[in-house]
């Protein structure tokens, strides 16, 4: 088939992997595929490198931008309709927001009753709306994303939650939506380095080889919920002195959350090592001991995955689609805002350095095969195929 996905930037983010992933993997397979994007703006990182090394072409269309611009927006409709009657697809399958809307009403107006094609497939990572925005915004999201649902085939979702949310607030019907778990590169997270390379790691950030390590990774940004770990940090440093908390990645934030720190007196505690390139990923998860993510707002964060490909325990909270990796045999759930219970899981696991070997070696064997790139690529060829028949 002639497949053309789109997605709005090739940032450093869980989203992105996942559209590069399958765009490598169905070119593999035979497939003709292209993959159209905006410039790789902001202060996350890049994935856009890494791109063209794959054998599938790259279109970027300088116009996309994640912000909301009318001028910039109708420029990008109109040359994403030009583009996409050039390549004449047989599916088109856009992923984030922006690209989401503009990429499936483009999509759309091509369609051609003779051959009922190009069949438009959209992917849900995150729904735009939810709980932490006003009222307004929110219905404004949602009615947008029931007129893109208008010009759209099918979804894919990142997690069964998605689905749930989508459905419930009038977004497509139970049948229009696949669940694909976003697929990871496995062989970087099971392969072990060496314990070499982890005091290494360990000694270029002032983490002391026998300490407790309780890693984040996760763009200093709103809604990711770092000052609830710098809270429980507050409260779980005075008694255990063996303990470093390791925030892994850079935003819009950072000044005001390493701010937040110092106020705290915790700048001897917690560690930042900045912006990491994607292959580092692995070697922070192996050099820390648990895994904590405090975001508020995530499809389902492909960190809570890795980690348990790690062999390391999640400490999370519950939401979204957190539950479907995360449960009493691979780490602790935690009610989303609720530092005391947060605060009481992590203390679990640094007194007891066997459950979380044993939680880690859980969650190990539960995500190998329902992350696996042939997996999530199986399940998204074989949607490709029904609408392509």
């Amino acid at each position: 088939m002639k497949i053309v996905h789109i997605i709005t930037r090739l940032i450093l983010g869980g989203a992105q992997e996942n559209t590069l992933i399958t765009c490598r993997e169905l070119s593999k397979r035979g497939h003709d595929v292209t993959l159209i994007t905006g410039p790789a703006l902001g202060p996350e990182g890049e994935l856009f490198e890494q791109a063209k090394e794959e054998a599938y072409d790259i279109i970027v269309i300088d116009k996309m931008r994640r912000a909301i611009n009318p001028f910039y927006d109708a420029v990008c409709y109109y040359q994403l309709k030009k583009i996409l009657k050039k390549i004449g697809p047989d599916i088109i399958h856009t992923h984030s927001a922006k690209a989401g809307i503009l990429g499936r009403f483009a999509g759309y107006s091509l369609k051609t009753e003779a051959k009922n094609r190009p069949h438009v497939v959209h992917t849900i990572h995150g729904l735009a709306f939810h709980p932490y925005l006003n009222k307004a915004l929110n219905k404004f999201y949602i009615a947008v994303e029931k007129s893109a649902e208008k010009r759209t085939d099918a979804f894919v979702c990142v997690a069964d939650a998605m689905t749930t949310k989508a459905v419930a607030a009038g977004i497509g019907r139970p049948e229009d939506f696949t669940t694909a778990y976003s697929a990871i590169d496995e062989k970087d997270f099971l392969v072990k380095p060496s314990e070499e390379q982890i005091a290494d790691f360990r000694r270029k950030y002032g983490i002391g080889q026998q300490a407790t390590v309780l890693v984040a990774i996760a763009r200093l940004a709103e809604l990711k919920g770092h000052e609830f770990i710098i809270e429980s940090a507050k409260r779980l440093a005075p008694d255990h002195e063996n303990c470093i908390w390791l925030f892994v990645g850079d935003g819009n934030l950072a000044r005001q959350i390493k701010s937040k720190v110092q106020v705290a007196s915790l700048g001897y505690k917690i560690k930042f090592t900045g912006l990491l390139p994607p292959g580092q990923i692995p070697l922070a998860i192996h050099s820390s001991d648990i895994l904590v993510h405090c975001s508020l707002r995530e499809g389902l964060a492909r960190v809570l995955p890795q980690a348990m490909l790690c062999g390391k325990p999640v400490v999370s909270f519950d939401i979204d689609g957190a539950r479907e990796v995360v449960n009493k045999n691979t780490g602790f759930l935690v009610e989303p805002e609720n530092i005391d219970e947060f605060t009481k899981a992590c203390m679990q696991l640094i007194l007891d350095p066997e459950l979380s070997k044993k939680l880690g070696r859980n969650g190990q064997n539960s995500v190998i095969k329902k992350f696996a790139p042939e997996t999530m690529v199986d399940t998204i060829e074989n949607l490709y195929n029904k609408l392509y028949q």
